[in-house]
């Protein structure tokens, strides 16, 4: 599989984040000669927050990280976090559940932690039994194997079609303390809102309440990893963790919406971010990087759905690889989203240049501008509905010929 030409030259510097250590491993599950299994551990007191797929058909894993969200919190114990690659784990039916068990039960006597309170994701091919022998077997050397620093070994792990490494950091303050944001994620294909073939991790040493940390996760979720697509497949394993050790030196903020923690929320909504635009970056086959911006609707959950149409649309997608300004494509997406608009109060632009208005083509426009914009790598929808004030920007990437060769040979 050819490198992303998105692909960053190396891998961002992320220092160690206090009450955190890792170990990564090859279990052999798919992938040979590459660690396919990552464990975070998390000192006691760490808070854990998550999302999940909204597909109806989720994996075994979601569904036990699901339930292990809602164990009662013991802050004398570590919380762990295990992931493999090569295999979901998804419609394996009671096999799945044994599977994710005794992956739990085994993590919980080696690091001595609450099976039921560990966090499991898996990501891979759907449909096959997960052999939880493979991933129990390599445990007992990973617990002596665990280090501070190794989140780069932790991104790769937890790849699948992905041609690079995922990582992002960014340092804040809180009460004038310094804390520090580190992510990884996973992601190229299956990548539409309400999360995709996508499993994003975040760490901080931030001290944060429980339901404050919930509450900033779900919220920066929306706008970020539930912002892109790729191919507007949902997946049944996506998982977004947010996890917080505490071990930061300040007091506890409670309260999500507490003013102390405006350079914290900074710093992890850029994260993640950082996160969602590599994972359009690294989309299956991809050739441009595209912005789209909804203005003018009628609420920001209209612009939201306007916006996701036209990232969406295979025509306006296809149409973009070719390097063709079709604005006609980009109406259509607009009126087929079944949301409030006027074509004669339409406005559609790409980049710069004026393509669309007042229900025609605009007459300032001239072809030979949009032929030399789309030969641009980072390319920008903006449609202003002309109803409201309502506003949403969507990331996606246009759909090539390497899309089709990647998903036609997936399981072969």
């Amino acid at each position: 599989m050819s490198l992303s030409p998105f692909a960053p030259k190396t891998f961002p510097a992320m220092p160690a984040i206090a009450g955190f250590d890792m170990a990564t491993a090859e279990t052999g599950m798919r992938y040979q000669n590459r660690d396919d299994l990552w464990i975070l551990r998390g000192q006691p007191g760490t808070h854990v927050a998550g999302v999940f797929t909204k597909n109806l058909m989720p994996g075994a894993p979601v569904d036990w990280s699901r339930r292990a969200l809602l164990t009662p919190f013991d802050p004398q114990m570590a919380r762990l976090i295990v992931v493999n690659s090569g295999n979901a784990n998804v419609f394996t039916g009671t096999a799945g559940d044994k599977a994710t068990r005794e992956t739990a039960q085994a993590a919980g006597r080696l690091y001595d932690v609450n099976p039921e309170a560990v966090i499991l994701a898996s990501t891979g091919v759907i449909g096959q039994p997960l052999d939880a022998g493979k991933i129990t077997q390599i445990m007992p050397i990973m617990v002596h194997q665990m280090h501070a620093d190794i989140w780069h070994r932790g991104a790769k792990a937890i790849m699948t079609t992905d041609t690079f490494a995922k990582g992002a950091t960014a340092q804040a303050e809180i009460h004038g303390v310094p804390v520090r944001v580190n992510g990884i994620a996973k992601g190229s294909g299956m990548i539409a809102p309400d999360m995709a073939t996508m499993l994003g991790f975040i760490a901080t040493d931030a001290r944060i309440g429980q339901e404050a940390l919930q509450t900033i996760l779900t919220g920066f979720t929306q706008l970020t990893f539930n912002a892109i697509t790729v191919d507007s497949d949902t997946s049944t394993s996506d998982t977004v963790i947010l996890a917080a050790s505490g071990a930061a030196d300040h007091s506890t903020i409670m309260d999500a919406h507490d003013p102390a923690l405006n350079d914290f929320k900074n710093a992890l909504l850029k994260v993640m971010l950082d996160l969602s635009h590599q994972i359009i970056k690294d989309g299956e086959g991809a050739s441009k990087f595209i912005t789209v911006n909804v203005n003018g609707a009628a609420s920001d959950e209209s612009a939201r759905a306007i916006a996701m149409s036209i990232a969406n649309s295979p025509l306006v997608k296809t149409a973009i690889a070719g390097e063709d300004a079709n604005w006609g494509r980009i109406v259509m997406a607009v009126g087929k989203s079944g949301e409030p608009a006027d074509r004669d109060k339409l406005s559609v632009w790409m980049g710069p240049h004026l393509l669309a208005k007042a229900g025609q083509l605009s007459p300032e426009y001239q072809e030979e501008d949009g032929a030399a914009y789309m030969k641009k790598d980072y390319l920008e929808i903006t449609v202003d509905i002309g109803l409201g004030h309502g506003s949403y920007t969507a990331w996606t990437c246009d759909l090539t010929h390497g899309y089709i060769n990647i998903n036609a040979d997936y399981r072969s």
